[in-house]
């Protein structure tokens, strides 16, 4: 140990006191929490908590405006998205056409195309029938399946 060095707290192993080394000032000074009465502990609460609804409140609407932001982006993107996927669809469809009319006429290459896409959208529309009747049983607390009483 080196004596020259403060050392904090000592607890004494016969004694079992704890020695505290003495303030480098006296001591005999009150702490400043001594002097302060509860109303200045209350407007400084109370200019705290304000500093901390400011802060908050900025944080929020920053928040708010790169949400709105971001979600103007992903729209755009979304509707280009959509708009390529159905001329893409069109291009394939007319290129189906085109690939199965030596095979059965222009006619029954059409008839062939359009029955196939309209059998996939029936399937597609089943699909989202069975998921909003399961969503709307969860939001009704109903097992999936059970009937509505009349």
């Amino acid at each position: 140990m080196n004596p020259e060095r403060e050392e904090g707290p000592a607890i004494l192993p016969d004694s079992g006191d704890i020695h505290l080394p003495d303030p480098p000032d006296g001591g005999d000074e009150p702490s400043p929490g001594g002097t302060r009465s509860m109303l200045e502990d209350i407007e400084d609460l109370l200019l705290d908590a304000r500093t901390y609804f400011d802060a908050e409140l900025s944080y929020q609407k920053s928040r708010a405006s790169f949400v709105g932001g971001s979600i103007k982006r992903i729209a755009v993107f979304g509707i280009g998205a959509v708009v390529l996927a159905l001329f893409a669809f069109g291009a394939l469809t007319v290129g189906l056409i085109i690939a199965l009319t030596p095979l059965v006429t222009a006619w029954g290459a059409t008839a062939i195309v359009v029955g196939a896409m309209l059998l996939l959208v029936f399937l597609l529309v089943r699909a989202a029938a069975g998921t909003w009747e399961e969503m709307m049983s969860v939001i009704n607390d109903k097992d999936p399946g059970e009937e509505e009483e009349a």
